[in-house]
């Protein structure tokens, strides 16, 4: 996240509102609790009429559902009756004076029974005919609840479905059309999360949770009516105690969302750490800053960690509270109930079980009811900043189909009096009344140093932002007046570092103007001199670019931007430092070819090197965000003012008035054609035939160009990746990791899961508890002596009391216990799996399956899951491993026979939650394989959102993103069905088994003399394991995830890296010196494996010597520095380090003695202060260090003139600052490390000349007493370099000193008389 904390405070107010999402503030947290979610009802504000069809009928359906158990209670009090009545009579008949005579009992002599209370006794009950009507109605409600729950899940899962894709699409679509502004306060990493986290957060809480909810809520209702139809009085008194019962859920549920909204953001920014870290792997690599990275993440897991436990406290207590208030409940009521069956007569015994049960699963379903509402909770709680993005208008709405289109367009800009500061910072003020004039067909150069407010006035005339005050027009027209879209058609831009998209080379030059012709890209890529080399790779213009183009060198990537900016046919060309990235050849050639695009166009030229913008038609000149000069370069140099002196200090030494003949000579030589050999063309570099380069024994004339046929070798590259496809697919079957493996992580909480597992198994064993407690009191009522009645009543009751008790600790310490272990051991995984990650070689990264935004998904996600197959999950299982275990004894030691009966359908029950869970895990995984997809075109989109911006194909990435949407929707339309299947069989199954048992238990008891207390007792003792069973099993889809995601995390800790990075491995040496050998080093990398980079490298450099690599783009002279760090090991050939060969250097030794400014370097979202001290990790820097490093790089006085001084935050990837300020950070980052090897890759190219002169200087003492290697396309720059390599083509062609080469009059000295200094 950008720091918004630089900004005083009424400022910093404005981006709070903008997002509260990002906000990490602590004082705006007070406030921000109050609104930690979205109201319920707005979670379905994305549904249709069709939708909202699905979801009343699947409501409706639920709703009756609901009715279904009540309605079973109804028959259950009558057969309870009768049992009873059964049992009265068996025992007044045992007397052999009593008969039955017409329904009623009388003694032999004819006289009728009398009880003590006057009280007939009627007999004949004809049980087993009873059983068999009751066994008919158990059926009939049984298919009733299959066919209404296959409807209440299908309906609403398929619109959940349905209203999820919906959300997607808006939430990408909103986040594509923010302005740009709007992303410098908001980091990807979040944004990713959010994207896909958060989302399915929402799916969980409007999917299956509602009807289950809605049934459950009916379920009470109907349950309430029929206690009330029963009796009253009993009703009333249950229904006094229940509230306490809901309070305690409803209590829970609250707490419970509001620490998940905590958890999830203290989650989402060690997110983003983990996303930057993992895009910025090679700088982290070179610093050895591992550890600290991964102390850094672990920091931020903390907090989260803190906010699971918390909230596995509060579980634990409320569900406690809960059961404990239910017991209690059931001690009352049986007390009570018992007085009105005995004392005042005005309930049977089956009415009285009845009410109870009819109140009980009422207040239970309503207990039940509460994970539903943590699942809402968490949902609207997810949705507050995901709705929120999306009623956020943007100020700048690039789909806006509002504005003029003028219909012809001359290109006259003018800036009037704008003031300009970037939202992020909105406190530092970048122009300062600019007023600025741009005629139409001029070109026009801008010129200043580095934070002059020269790319910011680029930014503004594509309107990625809009001017505070004053106004920016095109035509006369102001450019808020005309539509966005058009606008930006009417621009080409090229970029010093050009984002190219992870596709085809074609594919790339398209997304400037859709609908252009092949013959059209072809012309644009000759226009940027961009055909040679692309028509000299395998695959020509189909070749993939790679991640952010890294496949593609920096003077490739410029040209390939070069053609995209072109391909459109622009009528204003913006060129900011358009050709830094080039080396002197391709540069000359490159800015001849930008000279005929300029034609008859407006163009703005930005360009530190002034030989780039002399010959332009005006130029101004920048100094504090404001135009203090113009006119041509003639003028200014009269005038002496910032571009005099530029001029000046550029041309050392040389008259500025000088300046101008040189350049004449310069440009007769571009025009000789003589001049274009290729050995220096980026055309015949990679002849890649495999079997000729394997050798590396070429010889390189001036002249070498191999040749081969191109139709042949394609084919061949072409069945070689798709080998390598097909072994990969065989890789993606991931087997389920062992739980021994996943609970050895979990080794160090033992005394936490040990106290766990006691209080689940206390849990476990209190329901077969319940089941003997019932049971023996409906046997008290068939008991004639009333005095023994109450008395046994009485007993029961006070047993009941205890067991509440005993249950409300044993939750507490289940939910307390597994939470602790549980977020120990999520937060112990993720930094293990982080850990892992940066333990792997550079290569690995290449991987596109190992972008940063998989990999931060992996983190986020896979951690999670394996929790769930630990911790509470544990808890959950022993539960209903105890409560079956339990229950079977109780069951079978009183009636095996009835227990068989019943336990033939334990199976169909456990078995439906089975399959449903198999299903569930089956769908899991596509849905994951399918997110990934679509995660990484948004983050690639939201990654290199000014470039899409600036090529108006924001609608673009929209589309696509969709598109990569449509195989997760089906899949999921698909599990609607299935899981509307099983968990109907799994409702009607309870029902099925009650016809059966009971009526057998009927037969039982009237041929074997069984007493009806046991028929109730194995019953209900087989149901509630049925339950727990069916609970246990509704666990293994969270469990089978579970081991899956362990298993790709164990996969990732196994792997060993190819270079490996631990402190043993590998020699060291005491007096290390810095001599470097490259012995004929030969290199591919590993992601591109049939172009050859490297053929056969050799040179030496001396310890304390300089060696200046020179040659064109795409030669290897970074790919070499990238091999002495040892991101990558040669494949043939050896690097040598003091005589030792590097692959037998400890990694971490090696890489402490290097240090390494590179051309973009990366900066962390941290202060100025800590990306200096990231110089040396193995130590901790202090504050002078520091700020001497920092005065060797010429940075300190720009660092004492900023508000926060040393404490000032960078910004994401040093945003916050000018290329020249980022660059000088770099410099003293190395300074800091004290290294003996300093690596130099064109670490000034980004630099005005102002800077370019200071951090010049400051590399200059860098390298005293150091060996150096320097890789620069501008050649001033190393003419003292003590050997200077030129290479083509991976091998060195000529080596030797300045002088030396000069003399030579070879590749070199065209090399420096071909172009002014070229970055």
């Amino acid at each position: 996240m950008k720091s918004t904390h630089l900004s005083p405070d009424p400022q910093s107010v404005k981006v709070r509102q903008d997002d509260k999402a990002t906000e990490t503030m602590d004082g705006s947290d007070k406030r921000k609790e109050k609104t930690l979610g979205v109201g319920f009802f707005q979670l379905f504000r994305f549904a249709t009429w069709d939708d909202n069809i699905m979801m009343v009928v699947g409501s409706l359906c639920a709703l009756v559902h609901g009715a279904a158990f009540p309605l079973m209670l109804l028959v259950y009090g009558m057969m309870t009756d009768i049992f009873v009545a059964y049992e009265l009579e068996y025992r007044e008949l045992a007397d052999p004076n009593k008969t039955c005579i017409n329904n009623t009992i009388t003694w032999t002599n004819g006289s009728v029974v009398g009880m003590a209370d006057n009280r007939t006794l009627h007999c004949g009950v004809d049980i087993e005919a009873q059983m068999t009507l009751f066994a008919y109605y158990y059926i009939g409600i049984g298919l009733g609840v299959l066919i209404l729950s296959y409807f209440q899940i299908d309906l609403w899962v398929s619109a959940a479905a349905r209203q999820t894709q919906r959300i997607r699409k808006t939430y990408f679509r909103k986040i594509m059309c923010m302005e740009i502004g709007w992303f410098d306060c908001t980091s990807v990493g979040e944004l990713n999360t959010r994207i896909s986290d958060d989302i399915n957060k929402i799916n969980n809480a409007i999917a299956d949770q509602v009807p289950i909810f809605i049934e459950r809520l009916s379920t009470f209702t109907f349950g309430f009516l029929v206690g009330f139809a029963g009796g009253w009085k009993l009703t009333l008194v249950v229904i006094a105690v229940s509230p306490l019962i809901g309070l305690a859920a409803g209590l829970m549920a609250k707490a419970v969302a509001g620490l998940t909204g905590r958890e999830l953001h203290a989650y989402a920014k060690a997110g983003a750490i983990a996303d930057e870290v993992l895009s910025s792997i090679r700088t982290v690599a070179a610093f050895g800053g591992e550890d600290k990275e991964t102390e850094r993440y672990d920091r931020n897991l903390v907090e989260a960690q803190t906010w699971g436990v918390k909230k596995g406290m509060i579980t634990g207590i409320f569900m406690g509270s809960m059961w404990c208030i239910i017991f209690l409940c059931y001690a009352l009521a049986f007390w009570y109930g018992s007085k009105l069956v005995i004392d005042t007569q005005e309930l049977t015994p089956g009415t009285l079980i009845q009410v109870f049960f009819g109140v009980l699963t009422g207040a239970l379903s309503l207990g039940q009811a509460s994970p539903c509402l943590e699942a809402f909770a968490s949902g609207r709680a997810a949705a507050k900043s995901i709705f929120d993005t999306i009623d956020r208008m943007p100020e700048i709405d690039c789909f806006t189909e509002e504005g003029h289109k003028l219909d012809k367009v001359k290109g006259d800009i003018e800036f009037h009096n704008v003031h300009f500061s970037y939202p992020s910072r909105p406190d530092v003020k970048i122009l300062n009344d600019l007023n600025l004039v741009v005629r139409s067909g001029e070109t026009t150069a801008f010129v200043g140093p580095s934070g002059s407010g020269k790319s910011t006035v680029v930014q503004l005339i594509q309107r990625f932002y809009d001017p505070q005050q004053g106004m920016v027009t095109l035509d006369g027209h102001d450019i808020r007046s005309l539509n966005i879209q058009w606008l930006r058609s009417l621009i080409g831009i090229v970029e010093q570092e050009p984002a190219l998209f992870a596709t085809t080379i074609s594919e790339n030059i398209r997304y400037s103007q859709p609908g252009v012709t092949m013959e059209e890209i072809i012309q644009a890529a000759k226009e940027a001199n961009a055909y040679n080399f692309i028509m000299a790779l395998p695959q020509k213009f189909d070749t993939l670019v790679g991640k952010a183009g890294n496949q593609m060198s920096g003077g490739q990537k410029q040209r390939i931007a070069i053609a995209r900016a072109l391909v459109r046919k622009p009528r204003v060309l913006l060129l900011d430092m358009a050709t830094s990235a080039l080396d002197n050849e391709t540069e000359a050639i490159v800015q001849e070819a930008l000279d005929k695009a300029r034609m008859g166009r407006t163009t703005i030229t930005i360009a530190h090197r002034l030989s780039t913008v002399h010959n332009a038609d005006v130029i101004v000149g920048f100094e504090h965000g404001s135009a203090v000069e113009r006119g041509s370069h003639a003028e200014l140099l009269e005038k002496k003012g910032v571009y005099f002196t530029l001029v000046t200090l550029q041309n050392q030494g040389s008259d500025a008035s000088n300046f101008e003949t040189t350049n004449i000579y310069e440009t007769s030589v571009l025009e000789h054609d003589g001049f274009e050999t290729t050995s220096f063309s980026r055309g015949s570099s990679i002849s890649t035939l495999r079997s000729q380069s394997q050798s590396c024994k070429h010889r390189h004339d001036d002249t070498s160009e191999v040749k081969f046929n191109p139709g042949s070798f394609r084919m061949d590259t072409v069945k070689k990746t798709k080998n390598i496809d097909d072994d990969d697919d065989a890789k993606e079957v991931i087997e389920s990791a062992p739980l021994a493996r996943i609970l050895k992580y979990n080794q160090p909480e033992w005394p936490y899961l040990f106290l766990g597992s006691l209080g689940a198994a206390i849990n476990g064993s209190v329901n077969p508890i319940y089941a003997l407690l019932f049971s023996q009191i409906l046997g008290t009522f068939s008991i004639t002596d009333l005095d023994e009645q109450r008395r046994q009543i009485n007993g029961i009751c006070v047993l009941f009391l205890i067991v509440g008790f005993m249950s409300f600790f044993s939750q507490f310490l289940q939910g307390f216990a597994f939470a602790k272990s549980g977020e120990l051991l999520t937060r112990r995984l993720r930094k293990v799996g982080f850990q892992a990650m940066l333990r792997q070689e550079i290569g690995w990264y290449d991987d596109p399956k190992n972008s940063p935004g998989a990999l931060t998904t992996r983190l986020a996600t896979d951690a999670s899951m394996v929790q769930g197959a630990t911790g509470s999950q544990i808890g959950m299982i022993l539960n209903s491993l105890m409560n079956i275990g339990a229950s079977l004894i109780i069951a079978y030691y009183f009636s095996w026979k009835l227990s068989l009966v019943m336990t033939c359908f334990l199976p169909l029950i456990g078995l439906s939650g089975v399959f449903q869970a198999k299903m569930l895990t089956g769908f899991a995984n596509e849905d994951k394989k399918a997110m990934e997809e679509a995660g990484q075109v948004s983050s690639e989109a939201i990654a290199n959102i000014r470039t899409i911006a600036g090529l108006a194909k924001e609608g673009q990435f929209v589309s696509m993103y969709e598109q990569q949407l449509e195989v997760p929707y089906k899949a999921a339309k698909k599990k609607a069905h299935v899981y509307g299947i099983f968990f109907a069989f799994a409702k009607c199954v309870v029902f099925m088994a009650y016809a059966a048992s009971y009526r057998y238990g009927g037969y039982l008891v009237n041929h074997e003399g069984l007493h009806y207390v046991i028929v109730f007792r194995v019953i209900s003792a087989i149901v509630i394991s049925g339950t727990a069973l069916g609970r246990a099993s509704s666990f293994t889809p969270d469990y089978a995830k579970a081991k899956i995601a362990a298993q790709q995390f164990f996969t990732l800790m196994d792997r060993v890296p190819r270079i490996s990075l631990t402190q043993t491995e590998g020699v060291r040496w005491t007096n290390f010196k810095g001599k470097i050998e490259f012995k004929n080093c030969c290199f591919t990398y590993p992601s591109r494996p049939d172009v050859q980079v490297l053929r056969g490298l050799g040179v030496v450099v001396e310890p304390g010597q300089t060696l200046a690599f020179v040659g064109s783009s795409g030669c290897g002279k970074s790919t070499s520095v990238q091999l002495l760090e040892r991101f990558y090991d040669p494949d043939q050939g050896q690097v040598l380090i003091d005589g030792h060969p590097s692959h037998g250097v400890n990694v971490c030794f090696l890489r402490s003695k290097i240090g390494i400014v590179s051309q973009e370097p990366v900066l962390f979202n941290c202060t100025i202060a800590e990306n200096i001290q990231y110089g040396d990790n193995s130590r901790s820097i202090s504050m002078e260090e520091v700020i001497e490093a920092s005065k060797k790089a010429y940075l300190h006085d720009f660092v004492m003139s900023l508000p926060d001084k040393y404490k000032t935050q960078v910004g994401a990837q040093g945003s916050q600052l000018s290329r020249g300020q980022k660059q000088r950070i770099a410099i003293a980052r190395a300074i800091v490390r004290n290294p003996k090897i300093l690596l130099l890759d064109e670490a000034t190219s980004a630099l005005d000349t102002e800077s370019e002169k200071i951090v010049q200087a400051a590399l200059d003492e860098a390298r005293q007493g150091r060996t150096c290697i320097v890789i620069a396309h501008r050649l001033s720059t190393i003419q003292t370099a003590d050997v200077i390599a030129v290479m083509s083509q991976g091998a060195v062609i000529e080596q030797g000193t300045h002088e030396e080469l000069m003399a030579k009059k070879a590749a070199y000295y065209k090399l420096v008389t071909t172009g002014a200094p070229i970055s």
